[in-house]
């Protein structure tokens, strides 16, 4: 497939794909074909939406995204930028003549027509570059990310000039990487002038100052974390004021405000759990964030607060919003009249939109009856909200919602080109009961041309998380559509643990991860396979998911026919002494303890959950009965019983759940004659990204299924 490229276009520029489809059968090639929506902002005078689109090239073995502007309505989409080199965090100007954007790690200006952009100027120098920035509100100022040296992770010419070409890291405290990287840089935020001249280090101002942690968050944290308040004086941001052992074992990010002018940060919130995406009402006079109230627990309930505001620097009246609503909050923005604020939060299988007022009220935008996922609005023009949704046979788009009565309108068609190609499946929500007579929301897939009379193949879907949600989910890793365009009926169970049925559903899990949420599995499994119209079943999945297809493989008996597990858990203990965020595994595994730590001890403290001063009441070494269970029941323990065909999946880069976990579950199916491959990534992550490598992993995953399912 091309890529569109026009003569004048530079060399590297990646563009819409011209792939033609034979048979109206979707591929893993026409999957990698689609363009990625991203990042939607309306103009200063609500005339334009200026938003961005990725396209891969497989070749190239690399993706690029460029800038497009449409109308309100969705007309007079225009291509903006042709760039060989990513644009992105695209901003306008408040006359709305020019935007900023970052582009090779610095940030840029340039002034924009109505279908054209004009020569860009670097506006920075900043020679650790920017990740991110946001513009005060009358623009005078930014702040903007980028990161500085970890002291606390050596490398050997840190100490020894002569040593260059020496590659070590040593580090005296946890934690020393985190996701995919050694924890060598720190990301920092920095306010700087946007006046004359460039932003460079030297005009810039370090939020933290002198302290020692990270801002944003790391690792998925960004620019959302500080907000700039209507003053242009205050910004609010979120921090987990931590470092080494106490920030691997506790989730305590609190809420701060900086005072642009004196230099000094006020604490609004600094207990709890994560307190995060700090927003300032339109007038200043209220901030709303969202905050989960246990330390330690990741997963815990995500609640809208909201305090009143004095000054931008006297903050009183902490309060929840929406606690009638038993579901987790995300995706705040505040109504332009700041009388209340909207927000997403997913509800028996799908996202839906929200509002909740300052008074209490809460109230539902769009419908029950709708099959899709609806992401909070990017803004807000009176009674119309331009936001983005997708579902299970469509990526993103752009749309517009009416907030009166919740209809809705695309604004966007990026892959119509290549969709109306294609046959297309169809689904069904359906509920079934578990094994303790509780109710288990269940999505259903099924080929094109579907025929209840025919025999299929079937994949069940074993979820990551623990705590996530199959709802109107749309990947380019894992795509329910593209499975059910092979010719597989797909199920995908909304088993104990998934976070769009309230909190008790969600927290059934922990502590019990051999447990019920199995039993869910099975019992998806046992319904979907007596249905007249499926004959092999596999289980697949990432994550947890693999943890689950390793854990499910022991447990089954012959009810599937095969098995694929991505980056899954294999052997908890071990999992336990390699992972990077302790607090996660410390109250998954069975711990369920606010953190607490008191410095300065060793050893163990005698009460069988205190170790060196920390609890770490989900350890392998702990007296806690769940979490002795819990090791008790590693997939690793069951082996023995393994005697289904298995793919192991694993990027060498996955500092969650090493490589080693992937390995050491095909060495055991191995060592019991189990059919099974191994399949290593040396550079992914926890997921599989660049292109080639995507493409090579849908190859075999298709393979594997298909030698064993049809």
């Amino acid at each position: 497939m091309s890529c569109n490229q026009k003569p004048n276009d530079p060399a590297g520029y990646v563009g819409e794909s011209d792939i033609v489809i034979e048979d109206g059968v979707m591929t893993p090639e026409t999957l990698l074909a689609m363009g990625r929506v991203s990042d939607a902002q309306l103009s200063p005078d609500g005339s334009r939406i200026l938003y961005g689109v990725s396209y891969t090239s497989i070749k190239s073995n690399k993706s690029c995204r460029n800038l497009f502007l449409t109308g309100p309505d969705g007309t007079g989409r225009v291509q903006l930028t042709r760039y060989a080199k990513s644009v992105s965090n695209a901003r306008w100007s408040l006359d709305g003549k020019s935007i900023f954007f970052i582009q090779d790690g610095q940030l840029w200006k340039a002034p924009v027509g109505t279908s054209k952009i004009g020569k860009k100027v670097q506006i920075s120098d900043v020679p650790s570059g920017i990740g991110e920035f946001k513009l005060s509100p009358d623009q005078t100022m930014v702040i903007y990310t980028s990161t500085i040296k970890n002291k606390s992770v050596v490398q050997p010419s840190d100490t020894y000039e002569d040593l260059a070409k020496a590659q070590a890291y040593s580090t005296e405290d946890l934690m020393y990487r985190h996701w995919d990287h050694w924890v060598t840089e720190t990301p920092r935020s920095y306010v700087a002038p946007l006046t004359d001249g460039k932003i460079t280090p030297d005009n810039s101002t370090d939020i933290l100052g002198e302290e020692p942690y990270e801002l944003p968050t790391e690792p998925f944290s960004g620019i959302e974390q500080l907000d700039w308040a209507p003053d242009g004086r205050h910004i609010a941001y979120s921090c987990r004021k931590k470092a080494g052992k106490q920030y691997a074992f506790s989730t305590n990010t609190g809420i701060y405000v900086y005072d642009v002018v004196s230099g000094e940060t006020v604490c609004v919130k600094g207990d709890g759990g994560y307190d995060t995406d700090p927003l300032w009402s339109p007038d200043g006079s209220h901030l709303a964030w969202i905050s989960m109230p246990r330390d330690g627990y990741e997963s815990d309930a995500q609640r809208i607060l909201v305090c009143d505001v004095t000054d931008g620097s006297a903050f009183s009246d902490i309060r929840e919003l929406a606690s009638c609503l038993d579901r987790d909050k995300a995706g705040l923005i505040w109504h332009p009249l700041g009388d209340g604020l909207v927000f997403n939060a997913l509800d028996n299988g799908t996202q839906k939109l929200y509002c909740v007022k300052l008074t209490g009220e809460v109230s539902q935008i769009t419908g029950d009856d709708e099959p899709y996922d609806f992401f909070s609005p990017f803004a807000i023009d009176g009674e119309t909200m331009y936001a983005s949704n997708y579902c299970l046979t469509r990526p993103v788009e752009l749309i517009s919602v009416n907030a009166a009565d919740g209809s809705w309108k695309p604004l966007t068609t990026e892959n119509a080109h290549i969709l109306d190609q294609l046959d297309t499946p169809t689904s069904e929500s359906i509920w079934i009961e578990t094994v303790d007579h509780q109710q288990m929301q269940c999505w259903v897939i099924y080929p094109p041309k579907f025929d209840a009379s025919k025999t299929y193949p079937a994949i069940e879907i074993v979820l990551g998380g623990p705590q996530g949600t199959n709802s109107q989910d749309w990947s380019y890793r894992w795509c329910y559509r593209l499975m059910a365009q092979q010719g597989y009926v797909v199920i995908l169970p909304n088993r104990r643990g998934t976070t769009a049925f309230g909190q008790a559903w969600k927290e059934e899990i922990s502590g019990d991860y051999s447990g019920l949420n199995m039993q869910d599995y099975l019992t998806a499994g046992r319904y979907i396979k007596s249905q007249p119209y499926v004959g092999k079943l596999a289980c697949v999945g990432a994550s947890y998911g693999g943890y689950s297809a390793y854990m499910l493989e022991g447990l089954h008996g012959d009810l599937y026919d095969c098995f694929i597990a991505h980056a899954g858990i294999f052997d908890e203990k071990m999992l336990w002494y390699t992972t990077e965020e302790m607090w996660f595994a410390n109250w998954d595994n069975g711990g369920l303890t606010e953190y607490a730590y008191a410095p300065g001890q060793q050893g163990p403290a005698g009460d069988g959950v205190t170790f060196g001063g920390m609890q770490q009441a989900g350890a392998p070494y702990a007296s806690t009965p769940k979490a002795q269970h819990h090791y008790a029941t590693s997939p690793s323990t069951m082996v023995s019983a393994w005697h289904t065909p298995i793919l192991c999946i694993h990027g060498m880069m996955d500092f969650r759940i090493p490589y080693t976990q992937g390995m050491a579950a095909f060495n055991a199916a191995q060592m019991m004659g189990v059919p099974s491959k191994l399949l290593v990534f040396p550079e992914e992550n926890h997921w599989i990204l660049q292109p080639q490598n995507s493409l090579y992993w849908h190859r075999e995953f298709y393979g594997w299924l298909d030698r064993w399912m049809k």
